[in-house]
């Protein structure tokens, strides 16, 4: 048996049926392929070194290889312990690139996990949530180039990181692009959460009411698929602008106090510690379904929930029942983390195409523009209008052309009415 690299994987026999769904996910992501063609022929990551923290899905396998064929030296941990794929992270290995990830990894493991992956000594960060590059300042290691972000709440992380002079390098916010968070947000977390959901439950969301706690991106595609199915969607907020929006958009919009009477499943997705609590648990109809779809669980208090509970049992994969002291039951899905990812396989392929687009070409970027300041920084809009025009072409979508009289006409201030 040959020699794998460095890892820490469940098991390397799952390998083929990992290396399958890798090769379909490819399939479906023909604008990450053509820069991975384009950057292997090139070698721009030649002899670089990459640590990358994600969520091991197939889509993050063909960002890895798009990374290891543009030259570069990669190794992957986990940014969820549920988030695992344990025969991607297999395939990987027995690819050459080395993962240290297992689902169900323990908070220890999954910090030592991060810490391998960090011990490779990686130039590049490529992250999801901000765990890989708190833990590098908390350490205080050096030899860090740049970083990215993949997701909203470790945009927030990082700028708080720069407001308060910590941060130690230049971070590109992927998750801010154009062509990540209005697909990727929107659709992509709209429809895995609704997947999440009925893989765990099988429940009808039609005739429903469907509790969405938080109006951003991810909010707005969730209250868009659940109402798309059936049900009365009934969102929360806590910015004015954001609860007009969801009202105008034909939502019933009501304090947490209120739709917990009469909601009958509840999915939070603000990026904020303890949206339901216990006082709203207690108020639940019998048989509520309560679920999060932001990067920590976080978003319902558990602890809360564990004081009010007087019997708990799984009643399916990823569906614990919890009688509450007033004879309650509620159902809490996937232990409170990312639903659409621990219950089910996240966001399809074809979104996350534009996802990882954007990030292998952040990489490029923050090693190219070495005078970046220790700051976060967005991609420049050139990239992502290129992004967009190639997953264009791959749907055989034509847009038209300005024409030169349209130029000179945005271009110029002179003519009016």
């Amino acid at each position: 048996m040959r020699k794998l690299v460095s890892n820490n994987i469940r098991d390397r026999r799952l390998a083929p049926d990992g290396q399958k769904r890798i090769d379909w996910a490819d399939s479906k992501m023909p604008v990450l392929k053509l820069i991975r063609d384009r950057m292997k022929k090139a070698k721009t990551l030649k002899n670089r070194r990459i640590g990358c923290c994600l969520h091991v899905t197939t889509e993050t396998a063909n960002l890895m290889r798009t990374l290891r064929d543009g030259g570069a030296e990669v190794a992957l941990c986990a940014s969820n312990p549920l988030s695992t794929q344990d025969d991607v992270a297999a395939a990987l290995v027995m690819e050459n690139i080395s993962v240290y990830a297992c689902r169900g990894d323990s908070r220890k493991e999954y910090y030592s996990n991060m810490n391998q992956v960090l011990a490779r000594k990686p130039e590049v960060l490529i992250d999801d949530g901000a765990d890989l590059i708190s833990t590098v300042h908390k350490k205080k290691l050096r030899g860090i180039l740049g970083g990215t972000e993949e997701t909203t709440t470790g945009v927030v992380r990082l700028k708080q990181m720069e407001i308060d002079s910590v941060l130690g390098f230049p971070i590109i916010a992927v998750n801010d692009s154009l062509t990540k968070h209005l697909f990727d947000n929107r659709y992509g977390t709209g429809q895995s959460t609704i997947d999440g959901i009925l893989r765990a439950t099988n429940i009808l969301i039609s005739g429903s009411n469907f509790v969405v706690a938080g109006y951003g991106w991810c909010g707005r595609g969730l209250a868009l698929r659940a109402k798309g199915m059936g049900a009365q969607v009934i969102v929360t907020e806590v910015d004015a602008v954001k609860a007009l929006e969801a009202r105008m958009d034909g939502y019933t919009v009501l304090p947490m106090s209120d739709a917990a009477k009469s909601g009958d499943i509840f999915i939070t997705v603000t990026g904020d510690i303890n949206v339901i609590r216990k006082e709203h648990m207690l108020k639940m109809k019998d048989g509520a379904v309560i679920a999060n779809s932001g990067h920590f669980d976080v978003e319902i208090d558990k602890p809360g929930l564990k004081r009010i509970t007087v019997r708990k049992r799984s009643i399916r994969n990823s569906c614990e029942e919890y009688t509450l002291k007033n004879g309650r039951r509620i159902y809490l899905l996937a232990e409170g983390r990312l639903v659409n990812l621990a219950a089910a396989e996240g966001h399809p392929a074809m979104v996350m195409d534009m996802s990882f687009a954007n990030q292998a070409l952040a990489v490029e970027y923050i090693l190219e523009q070495t005078d970046l300041n220790p700051r976060v920084y967005c991609l420049p809009t050139e990239i992502d209008q290129e992004i967009a025009s190639l997953k264009l072409k791959s749907m055989d979508i034509k847009i038209d052309k300005l024409t030169p009289e349209q130029r000179r006409y945005l271009s110029s201030w002179k003519m009016g009415t």
